[in-house]
């Protein structure tokens, strides 16, 4: 990175370093969230498991009576990229690179993703960025519904790479 081009930087709510607690009430009433029935039921203390679920309502159900699809996608959406980024810390670049679903069955009711985040994973990341280099790793989500139906399949692509140092300029 020659000394003329920026530092690649990510929002200034990164810099608040929110613990799991207020995390989890601020996205609860984030209006994407709010509006679409979207609810983080529970962040652990050490960033490593997530659940998030959708309840039926009038303001999420397509056409035909089930969930709407954009919803159940909104529901997967930043999850594992806040996880990395609260398990790598300070010093990594982490967004979300790409994104596919899979409907699998109707989904009505209340759906629920859990996100899963082990020390091995992690690891594997610090280990595979050491260098420098850009890393992708995909993860994928399961939702499902009351009686354990999967009833979408959604694939994450993070990108992930270690933050170079500052460019200090000559005095």
């Amino acid at each position: 990175m020659s000394a003329g081009t920026p530092r690649p930087r990510q929002g200034f709510l990164r810099n608040l370093r929110l613990g799991p607690r207020l995390l989890r009430w601020g996205m609860n009433l984030w209006p994407p969230f709010f509006g679409a029935g979207i609810r983080v039921e529970s962040i652990s203390p050490d960033f490593d498991r997530i659940v998030v679920s959708l309840r039926m309502g009038l303001l999420n159900r397509n056409y035909v009576g089930t969930h709407f699809g954009g919803s159940l996608f909104a529901m997967t959406d930043p999850f594992y990229m806040l996880m990395m980024m609260h398990r790598l810390g300070r010093g990594y670049v982490v967004w979300d690179r790409a994104a596919r679903i899979d409907f699998l069955h109707p989904a009505k009711g209340t759906v629920r993703a859990h996100f899963a985040l082990s020390d091995d994973e992690v690891a594997r990341v610090r280990a595979a960025t050491a260098d420098g280099q850009k890393h992708e790793p995909v993860y994928v989500i399961e939702v499902t519904d009351a009686d354990g139906t999967v009833c979408a399949r959604v694939e994450k692509t993070l990108y992930i790479r270690k933050q170079p140092p500052s460019v200090k300029l000559p005095e």
